[in-house]
């Protein structure tokens, strides 16, 4: 572009040229992957295949409580979280349950578990909060 006292007439008209679309020219619209087994999904359904509990990393130590999850929507499985006391009790094998993401820094674990990436909101439509502290029964499904 044109630098000077009387140059701002051929800027406007340079600029106009450059801002021109060409009709032959394909834009392509790149969408990013969605990562994560929920597929960028706030929560999914799956089906309990088993308890497990897994040992907390150093230096805590424990036996954390969590379920190995088959998810309906793409068959894939992963192992959720029981949070809380007593939780795991109200979770049985081929329960319907309903995940979401644990919250760990860009999708990540949380805390002591390693690998633990989502944990368990709702057992057969039920809220596993309401059955941990008694306001609601578990419905056989």
């Amino acid at each position: 572009m044109a630098n000077g006292e009387f140059a701002a007439k051929k800027n406007i008209k340079d600029r106009k040229k450059w801002n021109k679309k060409d009709p032959r020219e394909k834009r392509s619209i790149k969408v990013k992957a969605k990562k994560g087994l929920l597929r960028g999904a706030p929560q999914a359904k799956g089906i309990v295949l088993e308890k497990k509990g897994i040992t907390a990393r150093q230096p805590n130590s424990g036996i954390r409580k969590c379920v190995r999850v088959k998810l309906i929507k793409n068959g894939k499985e992963l192992t959720a979280l029981a949070p809380k006391d007593k939780a795991i009790k109200f979770i049985e094998i081929h329960d319907q349950v309903t995940v979401e993401g644990i919250g760990g820094r860009k999708g990540g674990p949380v805390g002591d578990l390693w690998g633990v990436k989502y944990k368990v909101v709702k057992v057969n439509g039920q809220s596993l909060e309401m059955l941990r502290t008694g306001k609601k029964e578990k419905s056989k499904k």
